[in-house]
């Protein structure tokens, strides 16, 4: 939620929340709603403006799974093993 207490905001706002130790998700979520709005206030509100702010987070979504979240995910298999055998024939990765 981007509803985050007034001095928790005012220090986000400073532009130091790179650096906030304690940031949580929800500071994150101010952060990223304040600039969209931002965004929106020079720009417009219109259905193009919307379209391309929420183009903007699915690409970002995208690039945090793809860069981040998949490596993880696999490093955590090879480490734990795979839990899925469907696909695999004769203990090896591949189509049926």
């Amino acid at each position: 939620m981007p509803y985050i207490v007034k001095e928790r905001r005012s220090r986000m706002l400073k532009g130091g929340y790179l650096s906030q130790a304690d940031m949580t998700p929800g500071d994150l979520t101010f952060v990223v709603s304040t600039l969209m709005d931002r965004y929106l206030m020079l720009h417009g509100v219109n259905y193009t403006n919307i379209n391309a702010l929420i183009g903007v987070l699915e690409c970002a979504k995208l690039e945090l799974y793809s860069r981040i979240a998949v490596p993880f995910v696999e490093r955590k298999r090879h480490e734990n093993g795979d839990i899925y055998l469907a696909g695999k024939v004769d203990g090896r990765d591949g189509p049926i």
